[in-house]
């Protein structure tokens, strides 16, 4: 999944599988590259005026040299529902 996060739009929904059996269903809101030196700390790991989710991976140009990628790209997702176990 994290390989095509890229391909997510809005309104796509992720399915998280809870301990309980149950499954959170999340809606994407927005999608969003980002250059690694300019990693949006607050906006990922801040405070939420709802249940949130943050789906994060690599993406932008690749340099073989360094064998890593020049940015992340993110997934900004909020919680629409949930499925019973």
């Amino acid at each position: 999944m994290f390989l095509d996060l890229n391909q997510l739009r809005r309104g796509d929904r992720v399915h998280v599988a809870r301990s309980d059996g149950s499954t959170a269903v999340f809606a994407v809101r927005r999608l969003q590259t980002f250059p690694k030196d300019r990693f949006p700390t607050e906006l990922v790991y801040g405070r939420t005026d709802r249940p949130s989710l943050r789906l994060i991976t690599c993406g932008g140009r690749y340099d073989e040299t360094s064998n890593n990628y020049d940015a992340n790209v993110i997934a900004f997702a909020e919680l629409v529902g949930s499925r019973g176990a």
